[in-house]
């Protein structure tokens, strides 16, 4: 159910299939489908992204979508060794990126408070570290999104972040922090489920 600006938002529980949707079932994808993505399913995904909250709405993530041969072949040449083939073979890739200018937006997506611009454009510090932990939690938001429109997602960290800055964002404004394959799995696409800690290791109460 969509809501208008007349309808106001009341929280409610996910139901079982959503949560293992999302959290309890999902799965790191290693192998993919030749079943192709489509430019509209991508746009889809970021279209659920772009409502999840950031710090004073400031959105720092950018995304590059890489879908051709010639694009995936340009950036396959930058990951790691173990992370080449998935790459290569995954109907199209999100290559995540820091705007590191991302307060040049802020009059636009927290006008209450345009002179935030200011602070951040003169606190190099500030900046990086609002940027940083933003687009972080974006990401995590995309992985999510992923899911929700029935795809799988493989995260990696294993790439040369300066080579890909080079090939796809020359000017040097953006900055790459994660790579995502997306598609549908593949043959033996899961290693083993991996344990978690107890909640008596990860908890505490005050």
């Amino acid at each position: 159910m969509s809501l208008d600006a007349a309808t106001p938002f009341t929280a409610q529980q996910l139901d079982a299939a959503g949560r293992e949707l999302l959290f309890t079932e999902a799965r790191t994808a290693n192998s993919f489908s030749n079943e192709p993505v489509t430019d509209d399913e991508l746009t889809a995904i970021w279209e659920l992204v772009k409502w999840a909250p950031t710090a004073a709405n400031t959105n720092p993530l950018r995304v590059l979508f890489v879908r051709t041969e010639e694009g995936k072949a340009r950036l396959v040449e930058h990951m790691a060794d173990g992370n080449k083939a998935k790459t290569a073979s995954a109907p199209a890739i999100a290559v995540l990126a820091v705007d590191t200018k991302f307060y040049e937006h802020i009059p636009t997506l927290f006008p209450i408070r345009p002179e935030m611009k200011d602070h951040f454009a003169s606190n190099e510090a500030a900046s990086t570290a609002t940027s940083q932990f933003n687009a972080a939690i974006q990401a995590g938001y995309l992985i999510l999104a992923i899911r929700a429109q029935g795809l799988v997602a493989g995260p990696m960290a294993g790439f040369d972040a300066a080579g890909i800055d080079g090939e796809f964002f020359a000017d040097g404004r953006f900055k790459t922090s994660l790579v995502v394959n997306i598609g549908h799995p593949g043959e033996n696409p899961w290693f083993d489920r991996l344990p978690r800690l107890a909640n008596e290791d990860a908890l505490s109460w005050a």
